[in-house]
């Protein structure tokens, strides 16, 4: 049966309504400037996009525009936010930030937004690494996002924490002690506990979501089949994570919260994965817990299991912003390259253009907080032969709604490993099909 695209963005609603509520306070979109009166560009972001200081120097260097932004705390937030506002046909701003994990669903309705080869994307297709552009354009070639960051993934870990269990906390060591599977990263955690009688990492969710990005083909295959309840592989991977959720290797973390921060500061556990946006995310939740440098966390350029993307976002404007020029002018110079480095410097998050990569790359900067790491040149290095994963319409969904809760019980004690399985794919059924 085929659908309807209204009946497409109804579904999409229902799913988005499944994940998190509704959040308040966002922006709606400008209205008709009249005459030398200021244009008011409306820009919805989530999570730590770094953007503040360069809303400022665009309105300095256009004084007609000002510039009024709503940030959501979460991507899952977001997506419900965006898809509850195409469903009522209002609402958007004039740019809206969509997510990696859930543009699948966004191309589903991609006419609700500009084509943005109408302003001059194509000129600009080379800035970006290939897949990322291409990421962006839908079956019938129209191009809706102007991309911003991508997910690279490294190994934040505490060097105190190390050396209490006796192993190396230099960044060159962690890396030779890291490197391999999940299966020896487990392992390694198995050891920190043994010495130490505390957790190896936060929470499993994070970590599955890596370990899944890693994958060749994920929850879809390339060609956008549902893929998860007959693949062995992705099967195989959860056994794995479950023993060592079931070994106490999960310090039971909620996510998102950590205690308020302090769970990064009183050693609740050793390790983190960090795509280069959480370093952002990490540094603020050790300073809301008390902590700060000498705290001792660090990132070393290794993750277990290989190279992975986990994340990255777009710039989209909707066919309902009354402004579209002047957004896709924001929008494109927000991700211009000099852009995207004031962006990482701000927040971690890794430039998607090539430029700014090479730039970073060649860069000896370091990052305080992370004990001088060259933060930069480690992503750089993650990045190489990353290319992101195709990600259907029930990407997020099936992420935060399918497996969330199996894990969380996992975690808690209250199910084992193959009870997890089965409740995720009940789950998967009843929210998927």
């Amino acid at each position: 049966m085929k659908h309807s695209r209204r009946t497409r963005v109804a579904a999409a609603v229902a799913g988005a309504a499944s994940i998190a509520l509704l959040a308040t306070g966002c922006a709606t979109g400008g209205g008709e400037s009249n005459g030398d009166e200021p244009i008011t560009l409306t820009i919805t972001t989530f999570g730590t996009f770094g953007y503040d200081d360069l809303y400022k120097e665009y309105e300095a260097a256009n004084p007609g525009i000002k510039i009024e932004a709503t940030n959501i705390d979460t991507g899952g937030n977001a997506r419900t936010d965006a898809f509850t506002k195409i469903a009522a046909g209002s609402g958007l701003s004039d740019i809206v930030a969509t997510e990696e994990g859930w543009l699948g669903a966004i191309m589903e309705v991609s006419d609700q937004f500009v084509d943005l080869k109408d302003y001059g994307i194509e000129d600009r297709s080379s800035d970006w690494v290939d897949w990322k552009y291409q990421q962006a354009t839908d079956a019938d070639g129209r191009v809706i996002g102007y991309g911003t960051d991508i997910g690279p993934t490294g190994l934040c870990y505490n060097g105190p924490a190390f050396e209490a269990a006796g192993l190396p906390s230099d960044r060159e060591s962690v890396k030779t002690l890291v490197e391999g599977d999940w299966a020896h990263f487990f392992d390694l955690g198995r050891q920190y506990k043994a010495a130490t009688g505390k957790a190896w990492f936060d929470q499993p969710g994070f970590i599955w979501n890596s370990i899944v990005n890693q994958l060749p083909e994920g929850y879809y295959t390339a060609d956008g089949e549902l893929n998860v309840e007959d693949n062995a592989e992705l099967k195989a991977n959860f056994e794995v994570l479950g023993a060592a959720v079931e070994d106490g290797l999960s310090a039971q973390q909620a996510q998102w919260d950590w205690n308020g921060g302090k769970s990064f500061v009183d050693g609740t556990f050793a390790t983190f994965v960090c795509p280069g946006w959480m370093l952002g995310v990490v540094q603020g939740q050790t300073e809301a817990g008390g902590g700060d440098a000498s705290t001792g966390w660090d990132f070393a350029d290794v993750f277990p299991g290989g190279a992975g993307n986990w994340g990255g976002a777009f710039l989209s404007v909707p066919e309902t912003s009354k402004h579209k020029e002047e957004a896709a002018k924001l929008a494109d110079w927000l991700t211009q390259p000099e852009q995207q480095i004031k962006q990482f410097e701000a927040a971690g998050s890794f430039p998607s253009t090539v430029d700014a990569q090479e730039e970073l790359a060649s860069s000896d900067s370091t990052n305080e907080f992370f004990n001088n790491a060259p933060v930069g040149a480690i992503l750089a290095s993650r990045a190489q032969g990353v290319v992101a994963q195709f990600k259907g319409p029930d990407d997020s969904v099936i992420q935060e709604n399918v497996f969330g809760p199996p894990l969380q019980a996992l975690d808690r004690g209250e199910i084992d490993t193959a009870a997890a399985w089965d409740q995720a794919i009940e789950l998967l059924h009843e929210l998927v099909g």
